[in-house]
């Protein structure tokens, strides 16, 4: 499809600007932390968080890789969709946000990897990367990132999307915008997801904007069906977390406590208590500056019946990530990008 113009999540919205680390941060700004709670009330939240200690030496970096990117640090956000919260491993990773920050000027670059792009899983084959995570959670999912777009990234946050439902429902629903082709699919999800999450919410009957509580507003995130397909979806999953955040900021302290001791025991990650705290006093200077999906230029390829999105070449969408998420000019990627590069379009024949 090229250049896809329905890969609206490019373009630079106000909404994605004030996503403020949406999920990363999540944490530290549902905990009131701008309000003035104390650093050991924020310490003893963040106990509650299924902690995992992954050793860098499972996490695969190019050749010369770390020294390129000095300066930057990068942050794998992974949504996963699991029915009995399973975090580890076992499960696909629906949605990869890298959240890039510029350790000098405090900029934050979000960028959406698409679930179906067509990669070398680390280790295995060409496949969907969506799948990295489901062969070996989050080490490999991050090795996979790696070795494919010439990053280093060593930290991630995990969160189920089911978390979704008693989340929205604790900041007292969220205002969505439903259009008449979301109408068209979003009911059958909400049925799905009632019968899993033993809830009763009932159908949208209506286009235009209205409140929806928990079921009602993950069904929308999960629509894929309509024009955009996965690339809207990821939007449509923005908006979602977006208007959470907009409306935690309004809550009193008391329902803040709620909501954290309802978000964090769902929430897996490497980045311990004392990390995240330390990002604290840097918050107020961090500003998000773009919101993009990648790769920027695909086609589908439908490869022994199965439907994937392989990049235009990798080669190109790696040279042309690094110079905007980066800011190197002129970017030459690494031997090991230009392999998969080649194996890619040996695969698809797409080489333009």
């Amino acid at each position: 499809m090229g250049k896809h113009s329905e890969g609206k999540e490019r373009k630079k919205s106000g909404k994605a600007k004030k996503v403020v680390l949406i999920i990363l941060l999540v944490l530290v700004i549902l905990l009131g932390v701008a309000s003035g709670i104390g650093v050991w009330y924020v310490g003893d939240k963040f106990g509650k968080v299924n902690y995992v200690d992954i050793d860098e030496k499972d996490i695969e970096v190019n050749n010369g890789i770390d020294e390129k990117l000095n300066g930057y640090r990068t942050i794998a956000i992974f949504g996963v969709d699991s029915r009995d919260n399973e975090l580890v491993k076992g499960t696909r990773s629906d949605c990869i946000i890298l959240a890039t920050i510029d350790e000098k000027t405090k900029e934050v670059k979000l960028t959406s990897v698409y679930r179906d792009t067509y990669l070398e899983i680390t280790g295995r084959s060409l496949d969907k990367v969506t799948h990295a995570y489901a062969y070996g959670g989050a080490a490999l999912s991050m090795s996979t990132l790696n070795t494919n777009l010439d990053l280093n990234i060593k930290e991630f946050v995990t969160v189920n999307f089911e978390s979704v439902v008693d989340i929205v429902n604790a900041v007292g629903g969220v205002n969505i915008d439903i259009t008449s082709s979301e109408l068209k699919y979003i009911n059958g999800y909400i049925d799905e997801i009632n019968r899993v999450t033993n809830n009763n919410a009932s159908h949208i009957t209506k286009t235009g904007s209205q409140t929806l509580n928990g079921v009602q507003a993950l069904a929308y995130g999960r629509i894929r069906y309509t024009a955009g397909g996965d690339y809207k979806r990821t939007e449509r999953m923005r908006d979602v977390m977006m208007a959470v955040v907009n409306k935690a900021k309004k809550m009193s302290v008391t329902k803040l406590n709620s909501l954290a001791d309802t978000l964090l025991p769902k929430v897996y990650t490497n980045m311990s208590a004392g990390e995240i705290i330390g990002l604290i006093p840097q918050l107020a200077s961090y500003k998000i500056t773009d919101s993009t999906g990648w790769p920027y230029n695909t086609k589908g390829a439908t490869i022994n019946g199965v439907w994937y999105g392989p990049p235009i070449t990798l080669e190109s969408n790696v040279k042309e990530l690094h110079e905007k998420v980066y800011g190197q000019t002129d970017y030459e990627p690494s031997e090991k990008v230009k392999e998969i590069s080649k194996k890619i379009v040996n695969k698809t024949g797409y080489s333009k």
